[in-house]
C-alpha cells in the first residue's frame, strides 16, 4: 500500500504517520450559538484523546428529500458562522460545495471543501476545488464502486492539488438502505489518498420516514470499530446535542457523550492496527 499521507489544514496532516482524524458536528449549521457549543466540546475531547480534529456543518443542504425541509441559513450567512466558529474555536472547518460559482467564496473561510457524494463524478466541480489549493474531501458517490473514485482524484491532482482525501459512505441498492463494504476501506486507500469512514451517513435510511431520511443511529459503534480495525485515517461523525431535535440527519447524528466513547475505541483500535503494520 502506497504512503497515504496529505496536509487538510495549517496545522494539521491527515494519513500515514498522523494522528486519527475527527470530522464532526451539526450537519446543518442551525445557529452561531450551537455550532460554537458544539465544536468547543469536540475540541476538548478531540484533545483529551490525542486526535487531531475538524468541525463540520452545512450552509446549504441542497440534496433533502423534501423541499419543505430545512436546508440551513445560506451561503453568505453560513460562511459568517463558520468563520465566527474558526475565530472563536481555534478549529479547522469544513463544509460542503454544490456549485462552481461557491468554490471560491467558501474557499476564503474554510479549510477544507466537501464534495456531497451525489457530485463526486462532477469534473468541473471537482477541478474548480482543486484549483482553490484548498484540501478537498471527496464523499463517494452511493452508486459508486471504490475504484471507480480513481478519476475523481486525479480531476483534483491535475489541478497541482495533492491534498485530496476519500470518505465512504456506503453503497445503495436500493429499498431505502445503505450497506457498507469495508473492502472498500482498503481498494480507497490503494488509490493513494487517506481515506475517512462516514459512520454517520453509513446507516441513514434514505427516505424512510416519508418525507425526510431515517437512521439508525444505533450501529454507529459497530460500524465504526470494524472501520477502524480494517484500517482508516479519519472518522466523520454528525453530532447534535439532541439529535430527536436536530433539523437534518437526526436519527442518524450521535449526542457528544457519544463521540468521545466512538472516538476513543476507534482510536485505541486504530493504534492497535498501525502498530501490526509497522512490525
Amino acid at each position: 500500500m502506497t504512503e497515504n499521507s496529505i496536509r487538510i489544514a495549517q496545522t494539521i496532516s491527515v494519513g500515514d504517520g498522523h494522528p486519527l482524524l475527527l470530522i464532526s458536528g451539526p450537519c446543518v449549521i442551525e445557529s452561531e450559538d450551537l455550532c460554537v457549543q458544539v465544536a468547543q466540546n469536540l475540541k476538548a475531547i478531540s484533545a483529551k484523546l490525542g486526535v487531531n480534529y475538524v468541525f463540520k456543518a452545512s450552509f446549504d443542504k441542497a440534496n433533502r428529500t423534501s423541499a419543505a425541509s430545512y436546508r440551513g441559513p445560506g451561503l453568505e450567512r453560513g460562511l459568517e458562522i463558520l468563520k465566527a466558529v474558526k475565530e472563536k474555536c481555534d478549529v479547522p472547518v469544513l463544509t460542503d460545495i454544490h456549485d462552481v460559482s461557491q468554490v471560491n467564496t467558501v474557499a476564503e473561510v474554510v479549510d477544507i471543501l466537501q464534495i456531497p457524494a451525489f457530485l463526486c463524478r462532477q469534473t468541473d466541480l471537482l477541478r474548480a476545488a482543486g484549483e482553490s489549493e484548498k484540501a478537498v474531501n471527496i464523499k463517494k458517490g452511493q452508486f459508486m464502486a471504490p475504484q471507480q473514485m480513481a478519476p475523481a482524484i486525479e480531476k483534483v491532482r491535475q489541478t497541482g492539488n495533492k491534498n485530496v482525501f476519500l470518505t465512504e459512505r456506503g453503497h445503495t441498492f436500493g429499498y431505502g438502505n445503505l450497506v457498507v463494504d469495508m473492502r472498500s476501506l482498503v481498494i480507497m486507500r490503494s488509490l493513494g489518498v487517506p481515506v475517512v469512514f462516514d459512520a454517520s451517513h453509513s446507516v441513514q435510511l434514505p427516505g424512510g420516514q416519508g418525507n425526510s431520511s431515517g437512521g439508525q443511529n444505533e450501529f454507529i459503534p459497530y460500524l465504526s470499530r470494524a472501520a477502524a480495525a480494517v484500517g482508516i485515517d479519519g472518522l466523520f461523525l454528525e453530532c447534535h446535542p439532541n439529535p430527536a431535535e436536530a433539523k437534518s440527519d437526526g436519527p442518524n447524528s450521535v449526542t457528544l457523550e457519544s463521540v468521545e466513547e466512538i472516538t476513543q475505541t476507534a482510536q485505541k483500535i486504530h493504534e492497535l492496527v498501525r502498530e501490526r503494520k509497522t512490525n
